[in-house]
């Protein structure tokens, strides 16, 4: 059960989590080696893993459903009527896309294409194209050795034998007649809409102008030799078709070409385009981090660490995917997407625990400043990492493998990168602390003076030499000056904020945004298209192009299966297949019966018309089959492909039969179709199935949305939990879940008006963004609530003092990581940079503007009834501790943190003076040869030791007013630590009165340090 604090706290994950770091800072400090040293070495064997990579490439693997109704329909299709693409291929009846290439071409002048002219050169594209030569296993060959057939000819294009009546078509002597025209010289029936796109007809059916003619090739793929020589013939059909294409052969015509290769060739190259940015986008992070981290004062200013913690975070990314690598989980091309962001989310981390180290008080040894560091430090950005993690952990809940696999391995990296930073990152922290203490250049690493003590200086020196504390006169202002950023945030950004109508402005502006983003809602469009998987300016653009608005008219032949043991001679059982064919063809998707292909209505009108002539019965099942497989199966037909019979011939099993789509606009037009053919087999009384192998990728249209809706409210809901154990205050937790739902509105919304769909890979970033929007939110109300300032204007003042600057700067950080992105020319990672952008620029404004005026508004004076605040100008009995304080604590002297009391570190009589540092209990080895007594040597030369021995010290009395006893230590909540972050409300500072310690305030009292020379009076 968890241990309560005041009220609604729950504070046991954080105490000890408080606990658990500030022993980890300690160890770090003490042997900083180790932890410099093991993190690397396994980050160089964890990168290993990628020796194992494994790509996938496959579109339909990565964005349709696992377990998608499309899938399912076509294991039933292909059950019953396996393909054979060697013997009896027909392209109506395909279960898979297979593989193929096709052309689309139209004339440059953009008149009809039945002209002579037109014709001449699509038969030299025909030669080019069946004498493209590809290379499998040793062995060279063409098309016609790899192509589909039907018996033993293979798939061919009859359309291009109008050329033997096109001067006639040309002169007006002979008439084409849509749909279906059977060709007077060749006695080739030509199917026009199969070919021809957005064909003009006049009255009589005449065509008039054909703008667009199609030309497709299908190679065997009924197996994975077939299959694989199929896709080097389609690669070789590629780059042939467009040499001709740019070599500007053609006078007349404009070709656009297409295989389905062409899907996993233009991602793996949409994806890898990327790769160069990674540079950029690490110099501009190391830019960033370095400038972020630096100080007028050149001690206590971190530039090299901003340069570490960005090789943190790289690190960190590194490992986690090499050891997804190893494993055995494929990686994808989205996932290259994935470093941009984590190493944002690593220098974040990175200024977290900078900025803790600088609240630390400069006096204390390095041991003790660590352990302060990450008890706090370590607390928050566990925080974000695990809602961070479980965020993209969350994402394997998906149906889609690409969302699972990207969020698998950005959520493992998440992890490592982690651990990098508490472990070597920290360590970094510790050198450069080291440094500190003996008031070291941060770049140069010479001993440099105080501000306070170069007045002799040269004025360069000053400007580029100064830095670190005077040792006489610690808590001297011209060594302490206060962070101009932070003050800014308070001073004026508060200020600002706690204007009535700059408040009123705020809450319009939001409410605006709310609308707007409201709106965006309404017009979200659905379903990854495939042009979103090519770069701008691929060549299947140009396809893509010409398809939608030539082919758009006749898309898809769809196959409608009836399975079961059915009597087809029984009349009823015909009228219910009929009555599902007509129901399926009078909707506004499917076009009329002529289009469409029935056997049963075919053979049952056939015999009805010829009964006195055939001298046949098909009342019977027997004799039903028997007529059947006389009339119309004796010889090889597409009808053959349509019936499946039993085991022992006596018994229809399943048929199938064809429907044609008609006028098909977008994805949102396909998933209504899908969704209302599938809904009448539902409803149907037979075992009916619909289907068409895009019916595979249409099933993302059906589920993106539904499957969106259950991760992010299973990650919200996980949030919530998180930010309870984390960060424990009950209304806390609401208004971190008002600002999630307000921010996740915000993205969905204006991601669809910035263009953005909801699909698979959006689908990505809005699972993500949960863990975000928990990021910039949580901690600002909970500084809210937690401060113990009587106004809200004074509580605005506090949270942003303290949390203001670091908003900014992760926000900053993040958005640079992802800024590249925007130029990659890819739908895949402009998604990602555009809702990572959203989230993270509404993340920061509610953060930094909206959730303080709301707070200010309508937030309580605390989560729970607590003490009055503390202010020494109208309390005598705080007063009279603040004058104990003083009176027992000298200036100089400095209390260890209270953790240590508790943890073991120090007992109750042993305390931390300045330059009276304790010799940790630890193991002396420090690593790499250094120890305990090198670690050391200044602070005990500067307490008077022997070089041999320790001093020891008689217990201290106890500060007058205390218990014998000191009370047991509860380690600083994270608020805690904000609220003395060096920060002194006015009245404080207009009274001459500065606020107790910590400790103080808080009713703990420690026993004080006697009398100790600091070594810096020696001469």
């Amino acid at each position: 059960m968890a241990k309560g604090g005041k009220g609604c706290r729950l504070t046991w994950v954080d105490e000890n989590l408080a606990k658990m770091f500030y022993k980890l800072g300690i160890q770090v400090a003490t042997r900083p080696a180790y932890f410099l040293l093991i993190p690397p070495l396994l980050a160089a064997l964890f990168a290993t893993g990628f020796q194992q990579i494994e790509y996938e490439i496959n579109p339909e693997y990565l964005f349709s459903p696992v377990n998608g109704h499309g899938k399912v329909e076509r294991r039933i299709v292909e059950h019953f009527f396996p393909p054979n693409d060697t013997t009896r291929f027909n392209v109506g009846r395909i279960t898979r896309a297979g593989r193929f290439g096709r052309v689309i071409v139209v004339a440059k002048d953009g008149g009809t294409m039945l002209r002579t002219d037109i014709w001449r050169e699509m038969r030299v594209l025909d030669h080019i194209i069946r004498n493209a030569t590809a290379e499998y296993d040793g062995e060279y060959y063409r098309y016609a050795d790899c192509c589909a057939k039907w018996q033993d000819e293979c798939f061919r294009n009859d359309i291009l034998e109008l050329d033997a009546v096109l001067p006639e078509v040309e002169n007006g002597t002979l008439r084409l007649t849509f749909p279906v025209m059977f060709n007077p010289v060749t006695w080739d029936t030509h199917i026009f809409p199969v070919n021809f796109g957005n064909t003009v007809v006049d009255g009589d059916g005449t065509i008039v102008t054909v703008p667009a003619v199609q030309l497709v090739y299908f190679a065997a793929a009924d197996n994975k030799r077939r299959d694989a020589r199929g896709a080097r013939w389609e690669e070789s059909f590629l780059d042939a078709v467009g040499e001709a294409e740019e070599s500007g052969i053609w006078e007349h015509i404009s070709v656009a070409r297409f295989a389905s290769r062409t899907l996993d060739l233009e991602l793996e190259k949409n994806t890898r385009t990327v790769v160069p940015y990674f540079s950029t986008t690490f110099i501009i992070m190391v830019l960033f981090s370095v400038t972020s981290c630096m100080m007028g004062d050149w001690v206590r200013s971190k530039p090299i660490l901003g340069l570490l913690g960005t090789v943190s975070a790289i690190a960190g990314t590194l490992s986690g995917f090499g050891f997804i690598c190893y494993c055995g989980v494929k990686f994808i091309g989205i996932n290259l997407a994935a470093p941009f962001l984590l190493v944002g989310i690593g220098i974040d981390d990175t200024f977290v625990m900078l900025a803790a180290w600088r609240r630390t008080p400069v006096t204390l040894p390095v041991p003790e400043r660590m352990g302060r560091m990450l008890a706090e430090a370590a607390v928050s950005i566990t925080i974000t990492s695990v809602t961070d993690v479980l965020s993209f952990w969350i994402g394997l809940a998906s149906t889609f493998p690409s969302v699972q696999i990207f969020c698998l391995y950005t959520g493992t990296a998440v992890l490592f990168t982690f651990l990098w930073h508490i472990t070597f990152f920290a360590a970094c922290v510790a050198l450069s602390g080291y440094a500190e203490e003996r008031n070291l250049h941060s770049i140069t690493g010479m001993k440099v003076k105080p501000v306070s003590e170069s007045d002799d200086e040269s004025w360069l020196y000053r400007l580029f030499c100064t830095g670190g504390i005077n040792r006489n006169a610690a808590y001297n202002e011209r060594d302490n000056k206060e962070h101009v950023a932070m003050a800014f945030f308070r001073d004026y950004v508060a200020r600002a904020l706690n204007y009535g109508p700059i408040k009123a402005i705020i809450i319009v502006v939001f409410a605006a945004y709310l609308a707007g983003a409201c709106y965006g809602i309404t017009n979200l469009k659905e379903g990854l298209e495939r042009r979103h998987l090519s770069k701008e300016d691929s060549y299947s653009i140009k396809f893509y192009d010409l398809e939608d608005e030539y082919y758009r008219e006749f898309p898809y032949r769809i196959q409608v299966v009836v399975d079961g043991p059915l009597d087809y001679s029984n009349r009823t059982v015909q009228a219910e297949i009929e009555n599902l064919m007509t129901t399926l063809e009078n909707t506004s998707y499917i076009t009329s019966p002529i289009y469409s292909e029935s056997w049963l209505r075919s053979f049952v009108n056939y015999v009805d018309r010829n009964q006195d002539y055939l001298n046949m019965s098909i009342d019977t099942e027997e004799d039903f089959i028997k007529t059947l497989k006389k009339l119309y199966l004796s010889s090889p037909n597409p009808f053959s492909l349509d019936i499946k019979f039993s085991d022992d011939e006596k018994h229809i099993i399943a048929s199938r039969f064809l429907i044609q789509a008609v006028n098909i606009t977008d994805a949102n037009h396909e998933e209504e179709m899908v969704t209302d053919l599938r809904k009448i087999c539902r409803e149907s009384s037979l075992n009916a199935t619909v289907f068409h192998p895009y019916f595979v990728f249409f099933d993302q249209f059906e589920l993106v949305r539904p499957t969106s809706i259950q991760c992010m409210v299973l990650a919200a809901l996980v949030m919530m939990v998180v930010s309870l154990l984390f960060i424990p205050n009950v209304l806390c937790c609401f208004w971190v879940a008002f600002s999630v739902i307000s921010i996740e509105t915000g993205v969905v919304g204006y991601m669809a008006l910035w263009g953005v769909s909801l699909d698979s890979i959006s689908m990505i970033n809005l699972i993500m963004c949960i863990g975000f929007s928990v990021d910039f939110t949580a901690h600002i109300c909970y500084a809210y609530m937690s401060s113990k300032a009587k106004e809200p204007e004074e509580r605005v003042r506090e949270c942003l003092y303290a949390l203001g600057l670091p908003i900014m700067q992760g926000a900053m950080s993040t958005i640079l990581g992802v800024m590249v992105l925007y130029w990659a020319g890819s739908y895949i990672f402009l998604t990602f940079f555009k809702t990572v952008f959203l989230v993270i620029f509404f993340g920061a404004l509610h953060g930094i503007l909206l959730l303080p005026v709301l707070l200010s508004l309508f937030g309580p004076g605390s989560c729970c009834p607590s003490d009055e605040p503390l202010d020494p100008a109208d309390d005598d009995e705080l007063k009279i501790r603040v004058q104990q304080a003083r009176q027992v604590v000298p200036r100089v002297h400095h209390l260890a943190h209270p953790a240590a009391y508790n943890l073991g570190v120090l007992q109750p009589h042993q305390v931390l003076p300045f330059g009276c540092t304790k010799q940790w209990e630890a193991d002396k080895d420090l690593g790499l040869g250094t120890s305990a007594e090198e670690e050391s040597s200044q602070s005990s030369s500067k307490s008077g030791k022997s070089a041999g021995g320790r001093r020891q010290r008689s217990s201290p009395p106890v500060a007058a007013g205390a218990d014998d006893t000191p009370r047991r230590f509860r380690p600083l909540q994270l608020m805690e630590v904000y609220s003395n972050a060096g920060y002194d409300p006015d009245e404080e500072r207009r009274v001459g009165v500065r606020r107790p310690p910590w400790h103080l305030a808080h009713g703990l009292h420690y026993p004080a340090a006697p009398p100790c020379r600091p070594n810096w009076h020696r001469k």
